[in-house]
This record gives C-alpha cells, structure tokens and sequence, in this order.
C-alpha cells in the first residue's frame, strides 16, 4: 500500500507543477461556461437552449474529464520514454501498483474539477436567474466519477501504446470527438438523424446525461440510469483493457 501512496503522490506533485494541467483542466473549462453563458444570455428569452446552465454545466464538467484523460496518457508515456516506468519495473512494486498510482491522483483531480465547475455554475446560475442546488454538487462528486474512470483509463491506454508525441494527438482527436458526438456544445438528440446514432454508439453521449441529470436533480431511467450503466460498463471493460495492455508492456520491458 505504501508502494502506491508513494507513487501516487509522485504523479500528483508531477500534476501539478505543469502550468498547462491548470489551463487545461480547470480554467479552459470554465471559461467556455462563462463564454457559452455569454452566448446564451444573447438568445431571446423563451428560447430554451443547451446553453442553459443546468444543461451547460455538465457537458463542461465532461468537457473537463477529457482534459484529465491527455494529461493521464501524456504522464504515462512520458514515464516510459524517459525509462522511470522501466526502471521501476525492476522494482518490488507489481503493476496493480502501476495502476493505481496513476488513476488515484487523476481522481482527485477530477473531484477537484468537479467542485470548481458547480461552484462557478452556482455562481453563474445565481446572476443569470437560474438556480443550482448544492445538492447537484455533492452528487455530482459521486455520479461523475464512472465517467471520470473512463477517461482515465483511455488516457493509460493511449499512454502505454504510444509515446509522448504521438499521445497527445490521439487525445486531441478523442477530446474533439467526444465533445461533437457527446452533445456537449449542442442537443444531440434534439438533432436526430445519422449523427445522434453515432453519438448512441459511444459512451461519451452517456457521460454528458449522467452529468446533465444529476445536475438538473432529474434522476429517470431513460435520462439517468441506463446512461449510468452504460458509462459503468464502458469504464468497466476500458480500465480491464488499459490493465492488461500495461502488463503487457511491463513484461516486454523487463524481458
């Protein structure tokens, strides 16, 4: 256990002293809420868009998990390239240590995005005139962790495939994907045709509906539930593959 406290607080403190994990975890985040409410406040009243904040703070709370899933894979490759992760390997400390020790700090980053985000959707619901709950930040604390994972693991999958050049990219092209198909910046359902059946086939739609629902407090089995189990099930089978491809990788590096 003290293997992967050490290890975790290493990656936590490597976390944070790169400027660029605040920029994009935290302030880029929020200043697209502050821009899409901006945006939003613009539209004639009536009008309602997803550009409400009790819709817009859940596509930007995953907006932001995807941000934790670059900086995820970019530790990870760059651990590999500069031999950290080989030397370790000859180490008493065995993968699930590994493991752990990369996806414990991603989550406390998470949490930590997670307050952020609510609290300046309180505040900003406060002067548009559209109330939060709190309730919808301590649950969102519980409810958005599945999604969190899954990003987390994708990014130790891309990590321990590709190197640090190449990882980032990747993670681009993911980050783009998920925030078009994953209704985020706009009503994927609302648009129907061949693009929402797209979106259905990927968890990424299934991540912004849990963070939508929970943040409206609108906990149904269509909005809510079944989108929970698939982001559960995604995480589930995305962090199993992202443990047995570092394996892998641990063994051929020993070898």
């Amino acid at each position: 256990m003290n293997k992967t406290k050490y290890f975790a607080k290493r990656n936590l403190i490597e976390m944070t002293r790169d400027p660029l994990s605040y920029i994009f975890c935290v302030a880029f985040p929020l200043v697209m809420m502050v821009i899409m409410t901006l945006v939003n406040q613009s539209i004639p009243k009536g009008h309602v868009t997803i550009f409400e904040i009790d819709n817009l703070a859940g596509g930007v709370l995953v907006f932001g998990q995807t941000f934790i899933m670059l900086f995820t894979a970019l530790g990870v490759a760059m651990d590999r390239s500069g031999s950290f992760l080989t030397r370790l390997f000859a180490s008493p400390m065995k993968s699930p240590n590994f493991i752990l020790g990369y996806v414990l700090p991603m989550l406390v980053i998470a949490e930590i995005q997670i307050i952020l985000t609510m609290v300046s959707a309180l505040v900003i619901g406060a002067i548009v005139g559209h109330s939060i709950s709190i309730l919808s930040l301590l649950l969102t604390l519980v409810t958005c962790l599945p999604s969190a994972l899954m990003f987390i693991a994708i990014g130790l999958i891309f990590g321990t495939i590709f190197n640090e050049k190449t990882a980032p990219g990747i993670c681009s092209v993911i980050i783009s994907l998920g925030s078009f198909i994953g209704g985020i910046w706009f009503d994927a359902e609302g648009t129907g045709g061949v693009l929402y059946s797209i979106s259905k086939c990927t968890p990424f739609l299934y991540c912004t509906k849990v963070a939508r629902s929970t943040v409206k407090l609108d906990f149904t089995t269509d909005g809510f539930l079944l989108p929970m189990l698939i982001v559960i099930g995604s995480g589930a089978v995305l962090m199993s593959l992202a443990v047995v491809l570092f394996k892998r990788k641990m063994r051929a590096d020993l070898a």
